[in-house]
């Protein structure tokens, strides 16, 4: 329930976000017209901001699917809006991530260094029981980490970054797994094989370069374990299998041949580019310390708990596996945010791995500090719901008239109304909440995973009301919806014209491009002359009678008539120029 709640929130419902969520989408409009080239999809004329590919295709092919559905007439289907369509995909892709952290932790909790100590006369947890409640854990975990609400709810590349580098992490726990040998071992290997490809695919080649070499020297350490280097272990799992498959250094050497094949596949795409910046420059303009205390809260604190509580395990040179495997996930996440940009786009990668090391600390937490964790929880989130709730209610009714007027300052123009069945869903999400905490504080048999009830819940509610009461307050201050309506006004073009009017830009934004594309029948195209923005081969040598520019590339020309000034109305500094052409 808290799964299905936290990613229907934010899919269904809203328009298409300003920055990254509506350039994307505007790529995938693109494609899916056959306006661009599926390999190097242009937008405006203007590349991609990154490698990614296979983020625009899943929308593409989302938006294609749905069109031919309603092509073909099915009675039952009801034509789907085309920016709910680009969603479908990644809607598909963060439960997908939820369940393949969750099966990643599983195998890592069965490792014999990672279960519980066997008791004298028996009573303890059974292993597979035990690895589940930790993967309950880490799931827990991660739907509290407030970094993946927005994140996670884009319709962009890295939420396919995201779930391939979850899917890694759980091919690579499953290949380090003790459990498995032989054959056993070609399912995970497989996986490996097209995580890998896809983390490329979606963007980030090198990343997966560095897990996939990790991964492998992750596996290598098997040799040390359990006697699977043995001379008899080896001939059994040749006589049983006819190969010597679960040997650790062979199935490494497999791993790194097939991450430096994945790197070499997207060199030879133009995929990679170099990116790293400066580290000490990074680490001042993202002020990456201070996004690790909110991105991956609460699970950085308890991560940091587990490796102190397991630092003995930790002093000998072979680390354990369900401890190495997700520390190096975390490590190459923290480098790359550190050394590229968007930071928090980077250190989205390690929140699986994040989650995973979390899990670990819970059997080690005492009274004292659960019941800490619990009641600052239970104050953040308590008041947090009590303000969302407070502000909504004034800027419905006006009253109190204070709180009234400092929405209405965020959100000039913008008139609050009473919509029913988002108020019923938050209604019932703040019920649900209410009983999770009757159950937390109730008498029962508690579970391993009690400490991280109320801060998962706590984020899924949180994340619910702002998706159900602010949803219309939010789309009003997100879109650009309300300037492309300004323009089209000055334009004189008519609410439902399919017309496509074409418009010369200069200086836009991808996102401004798009929605300008979306929002309204317009074609835009580069300003012709630019060395930098070519223009689409059938509109070379077009006279547009229209110009839309930003405010550094205001036009000063007696050909051109200055109309007025575009602007979104939340925001001063996302400013654009209309221009006409004179007749002559």
């Amino acid at each position: 329930m808290l799964c299905t709640a936290y990613v229907l929130a934010g899919f269904l419902g809203r328009d298409p976000w300003k920055n990254a969520d509506m350039a994307s989408f505007g790529y995938m409009l693109a494609l899916a017209r056959g306006l661009t080239d599926w390999w190097h999809p242009l937008l405006g004329g203007l590349p991609t901001e990154s490698d990614g590919l296979l983020g625009y295709w899943l929308g593409a092919w989302a938006i294609r699917a749905s069109t031919f559905t309603s092509a073909l007439g099915w009675q039952g289907l009801p034509r789907l809006p085309v920016d709910f369509a680009a969603r479908i995909p990644f809607m598909v892709l963060l439960p997908a991530t939820f369940w393949l952290s969750w099966q990643a932790v599983v195998q890592l909790a069965s490792q014999p260094q990672a279960q519980p100590v066997a008791f004298a006369f028996g009573g303890e947890a059974h292993p597979k029981d035990y690895a589940r409640t930790l993967a309950d854990g880490a799931l827990l975990a991660l739907l509290a980490c407030l970094g993946l609400a927005q994140l996670g709810h884009e319709t962009t590349a890295y939420l396919c970054q995201l779930c391939s580098t979850a899917g890694l992490f759980y091919a690579a726990s499953s290949l380090a797994s003790e459990s498995k040998a032989g054959w056993q071992r070609l399912g995970p290997l497989v996986g490996f094989q097209f995580a890998l490809l896809a983390l490329a695919l979606s963007g980030a080649p090198s990343v997966a370069l560095a897990l996939g070499l990790l991964s492998a020297g992750v596996v290598a350490l098997m040799r040390g374990h359990k006697g699977l280097s043995s001379a008899t272990d080896d001939a059994a799992e040749i006589s049983t299998t006819g190969v010597h498959s679960a040997s650790p250094l062979r199935l490494a050497l497999i791993m790194v041949l097939i991450s430096l094949g994945v790197f070499a596949f997207s060199w030879g795409l133009g995929l990679f580019t170099w990116r790293l910046l400066n580290p000490f420059y990074a680490f001042q303009a993202n002020g990456i310390v201070r996004l690790l205390v909110w991105f991956g809260w609460p699970a950085w604190p308890l991560a940091l708990w587990s490796l102190w509580r397991w630092r003995h395990q930790l002093s000998h040179w072979r680390w354990p596996i369900h401890l190495a495997l997700p520390l190096g996930f975390v490590g190459i996440s923290l480098f790359s945010a550190c050394t590229t940009q968007p930071a928090d786009r980077a250190l989205l990668l390690g929140l699986p791995a994040l989650c995973a090391l979390a899990s670990f600390a819970l059997p080690t937490l005492n009274r004292r500090l659960s019941a800490l964790i619990d009641w600052f929880t239970l104050l953040f989130f308590a008041l947090l719901a009590l303000l969302i709730w407070f502000y909504w209610f004034a800027a419905v009714t006006g009253s109190p008239a204070a709180a009234a007027a400092a929405v209405a300052r965020r959100t000039p123009g913008f008139t609050p109304h009473w919509v029913w069945h988002e108020f019923c869903l938050a209604l019932l999400a703040t019920l649900a909440y209410a009983w999770l905490l009757a159950w937390r504080i109730g008498r029962h048999r508690s579970a391993l995973w009690k400490s991280l009830v109320l801060p998962a819940g706590g984020t899924v509610l949180a994340w619910v009301l702002f998706m159900t009461l602010w949803l219309p307050a939010l789309n009003y201050a997100l879109s650009y919806e309300p300037m492309v309506k300004q323009a089209r006004q000055w334009m004189g073009l008519p609410t439902q014209s399919n017309q496509t009017q074409c418009v010369e830009q200069d200086g836009l934004t991808r996102a401004q491009i798009a929605a300008f594309q979306y929002y309204a029948p317009l074609r835009l195209v580069p300003v012709q002359g630019n060395p930098e923005r070519s223009p689409p081969s059938d509109l070379v040598g077009a006279s547009c009678g229209w110009r839309v520019t930003a405010l550094s590339k205001v036009v000063d020309s007696p050909e051109w008539q200055n109309v007025g000034l575009l602007q979104r109305p939340t925001d001063r500094f996302d400013q654009l120029v209309l221009f006409r052409r004179k007749v002559p």
